[in-house]
């Protein structure tokens, strides 16, 4: 190999926006969190700690026009809404589940691999 770069990331590719829509830490964790039962927004929140109200809102609304949560508006007093995976939501979860136990099972590595990056960063 010469080195070159074979695979392109175009910055117009409509794959790289779905993956910058669907990678990060709140839409994984949402649909993590949606694998068990429907939620509420609320319930949602409270278990996304540290997750705002905003970025919640934003999150949901990226998954559900991706096709990957559907949303349900409940008739009662006051409305209500739920938030449940879809079938093509669902066949995200197991490429997310690796990804996750890559990052459990490799974090001890990961962290000696800080510690000695930032001790030659102190030495230099």
């Amino acid at each position: 190999m010469d080195g070159t770069c074979h695979i392109r990331f175009s910055a117009d590719c409509a794959c790289r926006t779905l993956f910058d829509e669907i990678a990060d830490k709140w839409s994984m964790m949402i649909l993590t969190v949606l694998e068990s039962a429907p939620h509420r927004f609320n319930e949602l929140k409270r278990c996304l700690e540290g997750v705002s109200q905003k970025s919640l809102t934003q999150a949901l609304r990226r998954l559900e026009r991706n096709g990957l949560v559907a949303r349900e508006v409940l008739d009662t007093s006051p409305v209500t809404v739920r938030y449940s995976l879809t079938p093509l939501g669902l066949s995200l979860l197991p490429p997310f589940k690796a990804l996750y136990r890559w990052t459990w099972d490799s974090l001890p590595e990961v962290e000696a691999a800080r510690i000695a990056y930032d001790g030659r960063l102190q030495r230099a």
